[in-house]
This record gives C-alpha cells, structure tokens and sequence, in this order.
C-alpha cells in the first residue's frame, strides 16, 4: 500500500531519532492512512487519506 495521501499528497519525510547522548540515526515519519470511501463530487469513491483529511472532510460536512 503506497503511503501517500490521495487528497492532499502526504507522502513519509525522513529525519533522526536523537539519543540521550545526541547520536543520530535515521528513521521514517510516516503519514497515518486509512482506507475510506467519501462522498466526492455526489459520487461514493474509495480513496487512501490521511488522519487529518479524514478529519477534515467529515468536519465539513457537519
């Protein structure tokens, strides 16, 4: 499953995790996607969102 966000394109961003002793390692920040199926254009579509569109879209509707 690609880890990108079908409405606005979140994808991973890449960073470090930073020990105690401030070494450094690379990691992955990865975007939290759900499968949903939304109501777009009065049509049910099923689409790969994030969270936060999640979140925003029913937010809209109410």
């Amino acid at each position: 499953m690609a880890l990108r966000c079908d409405l606005c394109g979140k994808s991973p961003a890449s960073g470090s995790n930073v020990s105690f002793s401030e070494r450094h390692t690379k990691r992955r920040f990865r975007p939290n996607i759900q499968r949903a199926r939304l109501l777009i254009k009065g049509a049910e579509q099923r689409v790969k969102v994030c969270t936060r569109c999640l979140r925003s879209h029913y937010r809209a509707r109410a």
